[in-house]
């Protein structure tokens, strides 16, 4: 049974459906008529065989080093020795590295063409795959350079989760805390309440706490679709994030955004714009799910680090701050 979580609208054209369904049931009736060409992840094929499901498939590297140019140009030459045309429709199959990979190439294709995305980590399927944003690392910095470029659909199948590795599973969660401080303090009372193995193990649970974030998202970008103003709040923790993600690869993403989100936190503290008591709260559950509170970089090598992020400008940095749980200083 497919549930449609929303429908994000970019232009009078152009919309993303938000659905939450298995994807061996589900995905036949999103696809549209016409070839498809699909770009899976190898570690996902190798545990879930999901190529079966579109003829035409072509399994990529996963990881985080392989979002880049080089694998771009690789997947370019596939499409173009494959004779595909404007008509063709690209499906990514696979987490935030395959999410934002196949949206790069579609939209750059033949100056762009139509895709859809099934995410299959926790992480993407409440952050990367879901937006419209996508890109490729550069110069050691994310995504650095893309594009906005919104799916026809993503498919969020909850009984994926239940390979992934532990950490992996902790990463995507720390992007849910975020989105629960951002938008919904219900769901931060709902982590509060539960614990990891109990999200793991309840999979109507996890359904849930995803549907939850998901909205959070959707939401914001709904009133701004490119970023032009209140989209900003989402970047919670990620500032610092990106810092620590272009200095060590000792942080998955997840993890350096909770070390953002409390470098935030504390930022906002010591300026008074957030109480000590959601302050504590907020470091309280981060440490509650095993992620980690801080980093082995100095401030120094985050500062310099901070200068190179995208978001940069000839004002300096606009870091987004917490001011409650459901606040944000923007």
């Amino acid at each position: 049974m497919m549930k449609i979580l929303s429908d994000i609208q970019f232009t009078r054209s152009s919309s993303t459906r938000i659905v939450v369904g298995s994807v061996r049931k589900t995905l036949a009736e999103l696809l549209p008529k016409g070839r498809v060409v699909a770009f899976v992840d190898a570690e996902v094929e190798a545990l879930h065989n999901l190529s079966e499901l579109i003829p035409e498939s072509v399994v990529i590297p996963a990881g985080e080093e392989n979002k880049n140019l080089e694998l771009a140009t690789m997947l370019w030459q596939e499409l173009i020795e494959s004779k595909a045309d404007r008509q063709t429709f690209l499906l990514g199959i696979g987490g935030g590295v395959v999410c934002d990979l196949v949206g790069f190439v579609a939209a750059t294709f033949m100056r762009g063409v139509r895709f859809g995305l099934v995410p299959t980590t926790l992480l993407a399927q409440v952050d990367a795959a879901i937006g419209g944003k996508c890109g490729v690392n550069m110069g050691g910095y994310k995504n650095m350079v893309g594009a906005f470029a919104p799916a026809d659909f993503v498919l969020c199948d909850a009984s994926l989760l239940s390979t992934l590795p532990e950490r992996e599973f902790r990463s995507g969660l720390a992007e849910m805390i975020k989105a629960a401080i951002i938008g919904d303090g219900e769901l931060f009372t709902l982590f509060e309440q539960n614990d990891l193995a109990t999200l793991r193990g309840k999979e109507a649970l996890l359904e849930e706490a995803v549907s939850r974030s998901v909205a959070v998202k959707c939401a914001i970008v709904g009133r701004d679709p490119y970023e032009k103003g209140e989209r900003r709040i989402l970047n919670l923790g990620h500032t610092w994030a990106h810092a620590i993600e272009s200095l060590t690869t000792d942080y998955t993403h997840g993890e350096a955004v909770a070390i953002g989100t409390i470098r935030a936190t504390r930022e906002s503290l010591q300026r008074g714009t957030i109480s000590a008591e959601d302050a504590e709260r907020i470091e309280r559950l981060i440490a509650r799910y095993g992620l980690p509170t801080d980093c082995t970089l100095t401030d120094e090598q985050l500062r310099e680090a901070i200068q190179h992020d995208k978001k940069a400008t000839s004002e300096g940095i606009g870091f987004v701050l917490p001011t409650g749980i459901g606040g944000i200083e923007n």
